[in-house]
């Protein structure tokens, strides 16, 4: 079944639903489709990958446990190839392993079943607009911030590093332009996460951690020596300007 049948032609983004459940999937691509979103679903996980590179999805909705292929390994592929598609795990699977393991392998958000369809209606149009995907977000035209060797081109959402590009997925660039904008200021865990989501801050949730891990692994700032972006000890983060 594809969903996309029936939506408007002004829809304002592409989503690729990966889901065996068909009462959950029509349920999410029925809300979501009616919400100017055009909607495209599988049900197995090892046809997700090769869907993906057909439609070119602005977003990938993908369920974790699925017949044929996980959702942990599908994420891994796409990133292993360069993709910064962003991803959203959608899964009933809501232990701390399993997000931790999901943000590690470049997810962009992990929402725990059941979710209401209006408060996934509101991740996905965060993530979209972040992306650039939404109308009434357009990045500051020709905008390049630097910092020594560091760049940020944000009209492009790119960064690179002495000249090399750094390959960040949508969410690793949104984190990393907050923290440039911010440069000198530390911002804790709860700022971080109110500023790049729609819904309320859950103080136990550690992702903007493994976000940071990632985010200095590809910028060559190492967590033993951070330098670049610095953890302040039971406050939050600071980007160094200096250090760069």
């Amino acid at each position: 079944m594809d969903a996309s049948d029936a939506l408007p032609l002004d829809a304002t983004g592409r989503v690729l639903l990966v889901e065996d459940d068909e009462g959950l999937a029509n349920l999410i691509a029925d809300y979501l489709g009616r919400n100017g979103l055009e909607m495209h679903w599988v049900r197995r996980g090892d046809v997700a990958i090769e869907r993906a590179q057909e439609l070119a999805p602005d977003l990938l909705l993908l369920d974790v446990m699925l017949p044929g292929q996980d959702g942990f390994d599908i994420c891994r592929v796409l990133r292993a190839r360069g993709s910064t598609l962003p991803i959203v795990f959608l899964t009933a699977r809501d232990e701390d392993f399993d997000r931790v393991v999901g943000l590690e392998l470049g997810a962009d958000e992990f929402i725990p079943k059941p979710v209401q369809p209006r408060v996934l209606l509101a991740h996905v149009r965060a993530i979209l607009r972040r992306a650039g995907m939404r109308p009434g977000s357009p990045a500051p035209s020709g905008e390049i911030v630097s910092f020594g060797a560091l760049e940020i081109d944000v009209a492009s959402r790119a960064a690179r590093l002495g000249g090399k590009p750094v390959d960040l997925t949508s969410s690793e660039f949104d984190l990393l332009w907050l923290l440039a904008r911010h440069a000198g200021k530390v911002l804790s865990r709860n700022d971080i996460l109110n500023r790049l989501r729609s819904l309320d801050y859950d103080g136990s949730d550690r992702s903007v951690d493994c976000r940071i891990y990632r985010l200095r692994r590809k910028l060559g700032d190492l967590a033993g020596s951070a330098e670049r972006i610095k953890t302040i000890r039971n406050v939050g983060y600071l980007f160094s300007p200096a250090h760069w």
